[in-house]
């Protein structure tokens, strides 16, 4: 299957590939809960002529000449997120959610300072303090989890635990605390986080990497005022390109900007920044906010239906775009790397993930991640997502049996084909 862009390449072996990868991505379902399919409007604008132009430094600040046209650009997209999220600076140069976080960390704090920040193992991000992670080379992490599980259906448990919070804060007396996760279901309140911070005499920074297209679209609350800085990243259900950005507090302006670029960071991908300032008007759009309620009213909707099919979810439940689902009441013998990979071969993309308390480690796990964010983009709905329960469901049931799995593949690929998120490009 051709894609548009395989006439402006001249090179057949990346075009096989990127045709290859074409299909994939609009023949199988993309439950990835970080990942999205960006506008063709973001993708042109990451693929254009700014890939030419050096700009070391900062909008009337550069360290190169002939950049009139990128200032513009880079104030644009500065303009339009910090409009966007209600903050007084912006940052749009970060490569990555990653460098984001690296980024704030060096801004604002000193090398060993204490930092207050999730577990891995219990929703975090390796940035979070994760021995495998150059954060904890440098500060001192100190890590908070969420409450234990409970079988009560009205208090299901596996939710930040604001009194651990507190009193890790009050016993190790942090000069940051991180809010934010990568694996977990449910809304952030800032305000708790704010409350304990200011007890302790600590800054926040909120990690808004999986939630900023929905604090943008008004289906997670906005941590903005609370916190000092928000660090994000801009592909995930924010549906722009791949990279990061952060949001923050005047007074911490300078000091973000001098760990980004001269810290961090040489020359900043302005074509990547220009395709940030499309994907923020997008998001400032009327039909982004319905799009974000969307998305979390097809993960609720997914998240019924799986538990229909005999899974249970992490916390029973979602408020946003992912799922955490814990395998072992559907098989108890069924990992996440093995479910991971059958789902794979029946056109269902998922990825395995620990989950609170597994026994089984991080790279076989007894959990599965799913998102909703990009088949929402797709135009799938609530009805959908309840026939893709019961295809996974399926799938695993009969994942020793190829014949299954290529029946599975195939009502993938019909559904697919009727929800298409390029179709009115290809068209």
């Amino acid at each position: 299957m051709a894609s548009p862009f395989d006439a402006w390449i001249r090179d057949e072996e990346v075009v096989t590939l990127l045709a290859q990868e074409w299909a994939r991505q609009t023949s199988t379902l993309q439950l990835i809960a970080s990942e999205n399919f960006a506008s063709p409007s973001v993708l042109a604008a990451g693929g254009s002529i700014l890939t030419n132009k050096y700009a070391e430094g900062y909008p009337g600040r550069r360290y190169y000449g002939g950049n009139a046209v990128v200032d513009e650009v880079e104030d644009l997209a500065r303009r339009r997120v910090t409009a966007l999220f209600g903050a007084d600076h912006a940052n749009v140069q970060p490569h990555s959610g990653a460098n984001a976080n690296v980024a704030v960390y060096q801004a604002l704090l000193e090398p060993g300072d204490t930092i207050l920040a999730m577990r891995l193992d219990q929703g975090g991000h390796l940035t979070h303090g994760s021995p495998a992670s150059i954060t904890s080379k440098y500060w001192h992490f100190v890590s908070y989890g969420v409450t234990p599980r409970n079988d009560d259906p009205d208090h299901p448990g596996e939710v930040i635990d604001f009194d651990n919070v507190r009193d890790l804060a009050l016993a190790h007396r942090p000069r940051l605390i991180v809010a934010g996760a990568t694996a977990y279901a449910r809304r952030i309140d800032p305000v708790p986080f704010r409350e304990i911070a200011d007890e302790v005499g600590a800054l926040v920074m909120f990690d808004a990497a999986h939630v900023a297209g929905l604090i943008a679209g008004g289906a997670h609350p906005n941590p903005v005022p609370y916190a000092d800085v928000v660090a994000f990243t801009t592909h995930k259900t924010l549906r722009g390109p791949r990279g990061g950005a952060i949001v923050s507090r005047e007074e911490w302006a300078k000091r973000i900007d001098s760990a980004v670029f001269p810290g961090q960071q040489g020359g900043p991908l302005e074509h990547a920044i220009a395709a940030k300032a499309v994907a923020f008007r997008e998001a400032a759009q009327p039909s982004f906010s319905q799009y974000a309620a969307q998305i979390v009213a097809n993960a609720q909707a997914f998240g019924a239906a799986l538990v229909g099919q005999g899974f249970r979810l992490v916390s029973g439940g979602t408020e946003n775009h992912l799922l955490l689902v814990d395998l072992r009441d559907f098989d108890v013998d069924l990992t996440g790397k093995e479910a991971q990979e059958a789902l794979d071969r029946a056109g269902i993309t998922t990825n395995r993930n620990t989950i609170p308390d597994d026994p089984r480690s991080p790279f076989v796990t007894s959990g599965l991640r799913v998102g909703t964010a990009a088949q929402t983009t797709a135009g799938m709905r609530e009805a959908e997502f309840g026939q893709i329960a019961g295809l996974m469901a399926r799938a695993l049931r009969g994942r020793g049996d190829e014949a299954v799995l290529a029946q599975v593949r195939g009502e993938v690929a019909d559904l697919c084909a009727a929800f298409n998120p390029y179709a009115s490009f290809t068209s």
